[in-house]
C-alpha cells in the first residue's frame, strides 16, 4: 500500500521546495502543512529534532532534513532520478552538498550589513558559480537531458536571484553562459514552478525589506517607490 505523505514546510524554505520538486517529480501525492519558523507548534518540535523544515510524515513516521528524505523518496518510490552507476550518484551527491554550501552564501548575501559587504559576499557567490559552470555539460539540466536531485537542489537556489535582480544589477551570471541555460531551464519545468505558492515572490521580497542589512535597505526603499 503507497503511504500517505505530508510534507511539513515553510513557505520560503529552499530546503522543503527540493522535497516538494522529488515528490511531484515522481508523481506522489502529498499534502502541504506549513509552520511558522518564529513561533514552533509544540507537535513540530516533536516530530523535527532541530526545529526546521522540511520534515516528511510518512504515514504517521516523521522523516528530517532535505536531503534524507530526498534519498528516501529516490530508494522507495519510481522514477529514480539519481545516477545508477555508483561514482556518478557519489558525484551527485558532492554537488548537492555544494547546492547547500550556495545556499549558505545567499544568506550571508542578503544580510550582508553594508554595500561593501554586499559587494564581497556577491564576489564570493560568483566564485562559486564559476567553480559550478565548470561542472556543467550540454544541459539542459545538470547531468544532461534527465532531471536529476541536483536539478531539485539548485532550481530553488536559483529562484533567488529572481528577487535579488530587481534591487540591483549585481551580474551574478555574466561569466557563466552554461549556468545561465541551466537556470531558465529549471524555472519553466512545471515541478519546480509548483514548489512554492503564487505568493513567494513577494513573501521574499517582503523578507529580504525586513533584514537590516544593505540589500534589506535597498528593497525597503524600492517599496517606498512603489507606494
Amino acid at each position: 500500500m503507497t503511504p500517505v505523505f505530508t510534507l511539513v514546510s515553510h513557505a520560503l524554505c529552499p530546503y522543503v521546495q527540493r522535497a516538494a520538486i522529488v515528490l511531484d517529480e515522481k508523481g506522489v501525492p502529498f499534502t502541504r502543512r506549513d509552520v511558522d519558523l518564529a513561533h514552533k507548534p509544540d507537535w513540530f518540535l516533536a516530530l523535527s529534532p532541530l526545529g526546521k523544515t522540511p520534515v516528511l510524515l510518512v504515514d504517521a513516521t516523521p522523516i528530517f532534513e532535505s536531503a534524507v528524505i530526498c534519498e528516501y523518496l529516490d530508494d522507495t518510490v519510481a522514477p529514480r532520478l539519481h545516477p545508477h552507476d555508483p561514482l556518478q550518484r557519489a558525484r551527485h551527491r558532492a554537488w548537492i552538498a555544494f547546492g547547500s554550501t550556495l545556499l549558505d552564501g545567499i544568506g550571508a548575501f542578503y544580510n550582508a550589513p553594508d554595500e561593501a559587504a554586499l559587494q564581497t559576499r556577491r564576489d564570493e557567490l560568483v566564485r562559486l558559480f564559476a567553480t559550478l559552470e565548470r561542472a556543467l555539460g550540454a544541459g539542459p539540466y545538470f547531468a544532461g537531458p534527465r532531471l536529476s536531485i541536483v536539478d531539485a537542489v539548485f532550481g530553488p537556489v536559483f529562484r533567488y536571484f529572481d528577487t535579488f535582480e530587481q534591487l540591483g544589477d549585481f551580474a551574478f551570471f555574466d561569466a557563466t553562459p552554461k549556468l545561465r541555460a541551466w537556470r531558465t531551464a529549471l524555472q519553466v519545468r512545471p515541478s519546480v514552478q509548483r514548489a512554492v505558492g503564487t505568493d513567494y515572490a513577494a513573501r521574499l521580497l517582503a523578507f529580504v525589506a525586513g533584514r537590516k542589512s544593505a540589500l534589506g535597505r535597498r528593497a525597503r526603499e524600492r517599496a517606498a517607490q512603489a507606494a
